[in-house]
């Protein structure tokens, strides 16, 4: 585990120093500023909670985007709700200095956040949820800490076709339990009524007309193992009470038989619907809700991950077989990032396919590959004005000044031009309409500025 130890003014270097010691000897490698790379955790030493201690917080964090915990070094120093704003500000945990004590727990979360940011990198996960923006790291990283450090109920919201199966799939890869059994889908919104007793609970030879054999339902396929539920939400409230009974006491008996099985299973389920506003409308039980979200995941939609939109049109056309790596011209880039996607990755996923059959010979992605339908007249400007002028208003009403905006604004493009250009700078400070050695200054300076 490596970390670099921050101290936020020349009077709090004694307790950085206290802290880096205490690390060290919990084997954990601190090292200076300068030998930092941007995944590596910071730890930020205060003693005084001011305006320099948020804006220390924003910046070590890089707005959150980075794993950093804040050390107090009383808790005396800390106002009702001063957790809160140092958590809202970025920070990713906040302990009271104690001595080898808060040490010892420091070290257990980097080594926790370590192992997690391990597996989010891992080809296991990375190759299968493509994406690299912050919203989508931080709902990975979400989902790889409940899957592989819990085995409680897990419920999956988001719109539709923002990849609440592909979730499902990598909790079940990703649990803890030795010798698990198989991942079993049921889509509830196919389920027939009047077959549905049969597809949850199995049915004995005779118990219905056409049943000449008896039959497992999910609950005896997924014991052992996961069941994951799609479309939850849809299920009639007389399923809903049956289903209840079979988490709470792990038994249920086929329909047309008397004999109580037992089933035991990690439970998925996944919905685009509100749950919240189907308890207040009668629609869905409240206790039932309450089992199945032990834990919750919200998946983004597209629009919230827009810099993902070319690594997964890229990651689409690969998997449809065309030349890798797949270069993509200027104007359909443009077209990609502007373009509403209803139907989210899905969405996405199906327009690559649609350009792909289009697509021949090993040059680039270019406008006459797009179909006619997909060409519109006008590409609005991404992201609009008046968005631009909301994150503003946003930022002064929190107490910006223009140069801390006028840097942010700086940074965030910088950002955005690095992660489309793949981290290539000579491509991004093209882009921007820079030399690439700004760029390397200003990046470089933005990683050796002090704490403020």
């Amino acid at each position: 585990m490596r970390t670099c130890v921050e101290p936020l003014t020349p009077a709090c270097e004694g307790l950085a120093g206290e802290l880096t010691t205490a690390l060290r000897a919990a084997d954990v490698t601190v090292v200076d500023r300068g030998q930092a790379t941007d995944s590596t955790p910071r730890l930020l030493a205060f003693a005084t909670p001011d305006v320099r201690l948020l804006d220390a917080v924003r910046d070590l964090s890089d707005h959150g985007r980075r794993r950093l915990l804040a050390v107090a070094g009383t808790g005396d120093l800390l106002a009702p709700g001063e957790t809160w704003r140092l958590l809202g500000h970025g920070a990713a945990d906040l302990l009271v200095w104690q001595g080898d004590a808060t040490a010892a727990v420091a070290a257990a979360r980097l080594a926790r956040w370590a192992e997690i940011d391990e597996l989010v990198d891992s080809e296991e996960v990375s190759t299968k949820l493509v994406g690299r923006c912050p919203v989508w790291r931080d709902t990975l990283r979400r989902v790889v800490e409940i899957a592989r450090w819990s085995t409680s109920a897990v419920l999956v919201t988001g719109e539709s076709g923002t990849g609440k199966e592909l979730v499902a799939r990598l909790i079940h890869r990703l649990d803890p339990r030795p010798d698990k059994g198989d991942l079993v889908v049921l889509d509830c919104a196919t389920v027939v009524p009047t077959l549905a007793g049969s597809e949850f609970f199995g049915h004995e030879r005779g118990a219905f007309t056409g049943a000449v054999a008896a039959r497992d339902g999910a609950f005896a396929l997924a014991n052992g193992g996961t069941l994951f539920l799609d479309e939850v939400g849809e299920l009639p409230p007389p399923l809903q009470a049956e289903l209840l009974r079979v988490i709470q006491e792990g038994t249920y008996k086929r329909v047309g038989g008397n004999t109580w099985q037992s089933t035991r299973f990690r439970l998925v389920c996944a919905t685009n619907r509100d749950l919240a506003a189907a308890q207040r409308d009668g629609q869905f039980r409240a206790d039932l809700y309450y089992r199945i979200a032990a834990a919750t995941i919200h998946l983004p939609s597209l629009a919230q991950r827009r810099a993902d939109i070319l690594p997964l049109f890229r990651h689409f056309l690969a998997g449809y077989g065309a030349a890798v790596p797949v270069e993509v011209s200027a104007e359909v880039c443009r077209l990609l990032e502007a373009r509403d996607y209803p139907g989210n990755v899905r969405d996405l996923r199906q327009l690559a396919h649609r350009v792909c059959t289009r697509h021949v010979g090993v040059g680039p992605i270019t406008p006459g590959d797009l179909p006619e339908e997909e060409r519109p007249g006008d590409i609005p400007d991404v992201p609009a004005a008046a968005q631009i002028d909301d994150v503003v208003r946003q930022a002064i009403a929190s107490g910006a000044t223009l140069a801390q905006i006028r840097e942010a604004a700086a940074d965030a493009a910088i950002r955005a031009a690095l992660t489309e250009c793949g981290g290539k700078v000579g491509a991004a400070a093209r882009r921007l309409g820079v030399t690439e050695r700004t760029l390397q200054l200003r990046r470089a300076g933005r990683r050796a500025a002090p704490a403020r």
